[in-house]
């Protein structure tokens, strides 16, 4: 009777891991991309840039890095056997391959991996829904474990209603984080507010034409109003600091 008893003990706690990890499965399983070939990396030239033995440059897709991203880059890829996949076929405009990349037969990406070490912030731009998730949960256990650049009170996002240390990051990559107080159109535009004064305040922009895009991914922007939620991009100044959104992506429930 003891011996049945373990045997049931060890498969209700086998069923539970698995439970546990399911989600995770499936959200891996549905990150497809298009495969374009393996090679093996002769070079790790910065945080997210790799020179391949065959020539091609492969820029990693879908993360922002920061100085110290290239040493955890070099010893998660470097000299190693890689396969590539993307969102798209076209390269960036100095002719990288813009990709996901694998290294030897894991399942994890490079990305996700520097994510999860605290060594990159997703990027406002994946082209892919499953794999936006994929990389958001790896950030959002990196920064709640304060792992890598999420020790570093410097990376924490920035607060909505901190409008000198939002317009202190013009021109960069930010994430910003705040309760949205309205949402109106004007034209052809639709402004997410975080403020009252709309000449001063933090704001998002999203186009209309995009709207049912939003709406198809779970982002519909008509139902931000009176919700906490994460934004990232690049910063702008237009009267108040502002962020142009034009990917699902950008825009993360807050939790």
């Amino acid at each position: 009777m003891k011996r049945l008893s373990f045997r049931n003990s060890a498969l209700a706690l086998s069923a539970a891991i698995s439970a546990l990890f399911a989600p995770y499965a499936v959200a891996q399983d549905s990150c497809k991309l298009a495969a374009t070939g393996t090679a093996t990396v002769a070079e790790v030239r910065d945080g997210r840039t790799l020179l391949l033995a065959d020539g091609r440059e492969v820029r990693l897709a879908g993360i922002e890095v920061t100085d110290g991203s290239r040493d955890v880059l070099q010893s998660i890829a470097g000299g190693r056997s890689v396969r590539l996949e993307q969102t798209g076929t076209a390269p960036d405009r100095y002719g990288r391959v813009v990709a996901f990349v694998y290294a030897d037969d894991t399942r994890q990406s490079v990305q996700q991996a520097l994510l999860a070490q605290g060594r990159a912030r997703v990027s406002g731009r994946i082209g892919n829904k499953a794999c936006a998730e994929l990389l958001l949960d790896a950030e959002r256990e990196a920064r709640a474990a304060r792992r890598g650049l999420w020790a570093d009170p410097n990376f924490a996002p920035l607060q909505s209603h901190d409008i000198g240390g939002i317009a202190a990051a013009r021109g960069q990559f930010a994430i910003v984080e705040g309760k949205v107080l309205s949402v109106r159109e004007s034209g052809a535009t639709i402004y997410v507010n975080f403020g009252r004064r709309w000449t001063r305040d933090f704001s998002v922009t999203i186009l209309k034409r995009h709207r049912r895009d939003f709406a198809a991914a779970g982002v519909d922007p008509k139902e931000l109003e009176g919700r906490r939620v994460r934004v990232r991009g690049w910063v702008e100044q237009r009267n108040g600091p502002m962020i142009q959104v034009t990917d699902p992506e950008q825009i993360e429930i807050a939790r």
